[in-house]
């Protein structure tokens, strides 16, 4: 889940049109366990072939990226690799977490608790390498290019749009600003109303981005510091310190300067501080990827999604053909129109 900055963090609200033209690196766990939440029966049942292999996340992909790709966006997926040491807490935590969700999800559907089913479903969701290989082979077929991060995915995607090969980083966590990405674009392609959880209230959902650069200047605090900030809070990586969010460790950081002086002053215990900060400002990434976009081939997809995962062969045609329309307007672009 990342660490949360809502509380310090502004951004500014855009449409999906607004991204028209841009190469936008996307946190592909991020994405896939969206999909895995979202697309589900009314009782919570994902989407499964008749051998009950789960669907939701090749659903997800192949649809969203068509709509994507027809706004004139280029998406490039980034995956994750293997996560930090430090990490292994939040895993097992998050594991226990869906295991629960699992129970309770049984639990609703016996009593007939079709509204708590489902959303215990949604908090049950579990990604498999299986999943990611066949998503990946999903997004050869479709002609596009998708990278393996040593590391942590959104700290090579951060990495790949500050070198410039990317406008931006798409996720809904905050993370990628703690990896110095320049611009963060959550909520993308996650518009209308939402229901929040455990609430019958619905708020209205659009895209938004973030800028790094303006956002330390109205926070008046340095890389680094932000950095310091989430520790203090909690990140995937270390609990935080109990009673301090964003906005107190913020006040604590520009009255101190660093997480060292905060410990000293106020007499706090944080752990393994050092290496968190050494996860976020010295990452896992490479420099060795590609990035092409290629004609879908669209016999191997129906192979893939209609053969072999049993999808709609009308709807599956109808999304590569969204697929290669977009293409072939992109091909009458320069380069240098994509930026």
């Amino acid at each position: 889940m990342g660490v949360d900055l809502s509380d310090i963090i502004v951004a500014q609200k855009k449409k999906v049109e607004d991204f028209k033209g841009k190469v936008i690196a996307i946190d592909g766990f991020n994405a896939l366990y969206q999909f895995l939440s979202i697309i589900r029966q009314p009782d919570g049942t994902p989407l499964q072939d008749s051998t009950g292999r789960v669907t939701s996340h090749l659903s997800g992909l192949v649809y969203r990226t068509a709509n994507l790709l027809e706004a004139g966006i280029r998406p490039v997926y980034v995956f994750d690799g293997k996560p930090p040491q430090l990490k292994s807490k939040t895993v097992e935590e998050r594991k226990n977490i869906r295991e629960k969700a699992r129970k309770d999800w049984a639990e609703a559907l016996e009593k007939g608790d079709v509204a708590r089913a489902r959303t215990k479903a949604m908090a049950s969701s579990r990604l498999t390498e299986e999943m990611v290989t066949s998503s990946k082979k999903l997004l050869e077929k479709l002609g596009l290019p998708y990278v393996q991060a040593p590391g942590e995915g959104e700290a090579q995607a951060s990495v790949m749009t500050r070198n410039g090969d990317a406008w931006a980083t798409a996720s809904q966590d905050f993370d990628p600003l703690l990896f110095g990405c320049p611009m963060l674009v959550r909520n993308l392609a996650i518009t209308g109303r939402r229901k929040m959880p455990r609430k019958d209230v619905y708020i209205d959902v659009v895209p938004e981005v973030v800028d790094l650069e303006f956002n330390l200047k109205e926070l008046s605090i340095s890389q680094e510091q932000i950095v310091d900030v989430a520790i203090l809070v909690g990140t995937d990586f270390n609990d935080g310190v109990r009673g301090i969010g964003p906005k107190k460790a913020l006040g604590l950081i520009r009255t101190h300067g660093d997480l060292e002086s905060v410990v000293k002053a106020k007499k706090i215990e944080v752990e393994d501080m050092n290496e968190v900060r050494r996860i976020f400002l010295e990452p896992d990434v490479s420099a060795d990827y590609e990035m092409e976009w290629n004609e879908p081939d669209e016999d191997a997809v129906i192979d893939l999604m209609c053969g072999e995962f049993e999808f709609s062969k009308d709807r599956i045609k109808n999304a590569v053909g969204k697929i290669r329309h977009s293409k072939s307007m992109r091909e009458q672009k320069t380069l240098e129109e994509w930026f």
